[in-house]
């Protein structure tokens, strides 16, 4: 964890507008303003899945570069706010997590509740929705959304035996292909809506992919698989002709209102 009296609630990774494609890590980072301390948890904690997703920073910023195309990544950890919620999602300030009591988040005002919103969240989804904006005016075409999360090994005592995870709600236009191309690696175990289920209510795929009716899939790896530098790079370089593929695809840089599970759109 770093802590900075100049806290940015973003980074933006440059790339080529033109070419459609936007990457997203929700997760990437797991700082703090020095205002917060440590939320009242021992350093140990911030190394844990509970504050970031392990490996994605690295995962994200190296396969932005590999594609020459632009990301916006989270400045905060999760456990301030977790900006892959709707605004209504109880779990958005967690006080409890896999175990982990966050005295800094409990109890917790709504005045509090209002500040980290305005301060953080916000932000970070109204970056999002310009560089998406930004994107679609550039390249003259609907972009195709990317948001890239790591998962844990096991959780409640339950080996996930998944490589990798695609998740999707009603709009399979990128996870179908991205599933299936991944899955040509025999080595690899695929998750299709594992170790989540990809229809989320206001999430972050949710309010800027699907409302709008962008091809767009959450792509989820397994920790242990990139928590190192060697293994992050290896997956980026995987994905990047994947994605690249996927691109080219006619009907991916269309309008399309699938809906959703959640309910109406």
């Amino acid at each position: 964890m770093t802590r900075s009296t100049v806290f940015t609630p973003f980074d933006i990774v440059e790339g080529d507008r033109k070419k459609g494609v936007v990457l997203l890590a929700d997760h990437a980072r797991r700082d703090l303003p020095d205002e917060y301390g440590s939320l009242g948890l021992p350093a140990s904690e911030f190394d844990r899945h509970i504050a970031y997703d392990i490996g994605v920073e690295t995962v994200t910023r190296e396969l932005a570069a590999t594609l020459d195309v632009p990301a916006v990544l989270a400045g905060f950890s999760r456990l301030l706010i977790d900006p892959n919620r709707g605004e209504d999602d109880p779990t958005m300030i967690r006080q409890l997590y896999d175990g982990t009591v966050v005295p800094g988040n409990y109890p917790i005002t709504r005045e509090e509740r209002e500040r980290r919103l305005d301060r953080f969240y916000r932000p970070y989804h109204d970056a999002v929705g310009a560089m998406i904006a930004s994107v679609a005016h550039a390249s003259g075409k609907a972009p195709f959304i990317l948001s890239v999360h790591s998962f844990t090994p096991a959780m409640q005592g339950f080996v996930r035996p998944w490589h990798v995870g695609v998740l999707w709600d009603r709009d399979d236009r990128v996870a179908r292909p991205l599933i299936d191309m991944l899955a040509e690696d025999k080595s690899l175990v695929v998750g299709d809506n594992e170790p989540y289920d990809g229809a989320l209510r206001g999430d972050t795929m949710f309010r800027h992919a699907i409302v709008n009716g962008y091809a767009h899939a959450l792509i989820e790896i397994r920790q242990d698989l990139i928590a190192d530098r060697a293994g992050a790079l290896a997956w980026a370089e995987r994905l990047a002709p994947i994605v690249d593929a996927i691109d080219r695809r006619p009907d991916i840089h269309q309008v399309k209102m699938f809906g959703s599970r959640t309910g109406p759109v």
